[in-house]
């Protein structure tokens, strides 16, 4: 069956696995990865010292940690950009069904570090964050669902990956993490509309996302401080915020010189969710337009593979999670910038954190896998007589 849709493959004749990796891997996207993993470090060593010194540990005990967890990170993206499409599919719908056990178990076993939302499990020598994995694994489930669904005598996919996605964003609310609900939301949009939806439902989206965050306004002080905080035409200078914004006005296009920042004195999240803000006052925009620059080319180099992929589940996969990868990258800057509301969101690649690190590399190395070079990949080749 699988022949009679996408033709007979021609043998690879013994090529060696790297061979085969090099030839027909994404190495441009591969190339921007590993330029904001050593960006990050760049900035890690320029933020986390002050953090590392107020917590009792070694000037550059952040650094080290962030060096083993990126390149545990790296590994990951490497072996699973070799992996086949069956297979990556098979080891992301394990990865779901644990990511989600995990997820529904933080109100008993979780821990909240002081944060006010329980969203991690301590290890004792690190944590783990269960979103974190549960993003890429569950727009994998949802891309396969609806795919399936559009094979006669298919299961209703886009019916059951609605169901799982408003569960899912129901115990991350909970927690509460708005931000990871809507990133679940805007995934499962994304794949579901590219798959080809009426623009009612798209509207019909819209209002259950306003609907949860009046809800939560009401009914979470946390959410309602930050909202407030974001309307507010005062801002105050001594929240982060406060602190971020000062630290990118300060920075001008140059910035103020390597370890000339102040801003990581202040802010307690510098390594993490501010990391832009370090980047800003330190660097100036030559860095912060660099690594916006190279998060547009990730996001528009991988579509374009996309645009050209035959296979339904590999385009509806790969879409939601470029897409997703881009938004976060949107949203923590955006934060940092005060074009949006306060919102604890990592800067893919760039910021400290264990969870966040190996996640990513999860994501694109499945975005990798999704849009290697295949015998017969692209819509053109259905015209092309062999």
């Amino acid at each position: 069956m699988t022949e009679m849709v996408h033709g007979t493959a021609p043998s690879s004749g013994g090529e060696a696995i790297l061979s085969r990796w090099w030839r027909t891997t994404d190495l441009w996207t591969t190339t921007c990865i590993l330029l904001l993993f050593s960006i990050g470090l760049l900035l890690s060593f320029a933020a986390s010292p002050p953090l590392a010194e107020k917590n009792g540990f070694a000037p550059f005990h952040y650094v080290e940690r962030q060096l083993i967890f990126g390149s545990l990170s790296i590994a990951t993206m490497f072996a699973l950009s070799m992996m086949s499409v069956d297979l990556v599919r098979r080891l992301a719908v394990i990865g779901f069904v644990f990511s989600f056990i995990g997820l529904m178990l933080l109100p008993i076993f979780g821990t909240d570090f002081g944060k006010g939302a329980t969203r991690w499990y301590t290890l004792g020598f690190a944590s783990l964050q269960p979103s974190e994995f549960l993003k890429p694994c569950f727009l994998v489930v949802t891309a396969w669902m609806i795919s399936a669904s559009k094979e006669i005598n298919g299961p209703p996919g886009k019916i059951i990956s609605f169901v799982l996605t408003i569960i899912i964003a129901g115990f991350l609310v909970f927690q509460p993490d708005f931000g990871q609900a809507c990133l679940i939301l805007f995934g499962w949009s994304v794949v579901y509309f590219t798959a080809g939806a009426h623009i009612l439902l798209l509207v019909g989206v819209a209002a259950i996302t306003i609907g949860l965050g009046s809800f939560a306004y009401n009914y979470s002080e946390h959410f309602a401080r930050r909202i407030d905080g974001f309307l507010s035409p005062d801002l105050d200078p001594k929240t982060q915020l406060g602190y971020a914004t000062n630290a990118i006005q300060e920075g001008g296009f140059f910035g103020v010189g390597v370890g000339e920042g102040q801003v990581k004195w202040s802010l307690p999240d510098a390594h993490t969710d501010f990391i832009i803000a370090v980047a800003a006052e330190e660097y100036g925009f030559v860095l912060v337009g660099l690594i916006l620059t190279t998060y547009a080319a990730i996001v528009c180099i991988s579509l374009a593979r996309l645009l050209r992929e035959r296979d339904i589940f590999v385009r509806l996969a790969g879409t939601g999670l470029v897409c997703m990868f881009g938004i976060q990258a949107v949203i923590n800057i955006g934060v940092a910038a005060r074009l949006l509301p306060a919102k604890g969101m990592t800067l893919p690649f760039v910021s400290y954190g264990g969870s966040s690190l190996i996640a990513g590399g999860i994501s694109i190395g499945i975005l990798l896998a999704l849009t290697r070079n295949r015998p017969q990949k692209n819509v053109a080749d259905i015209f092309v007589k062999g």
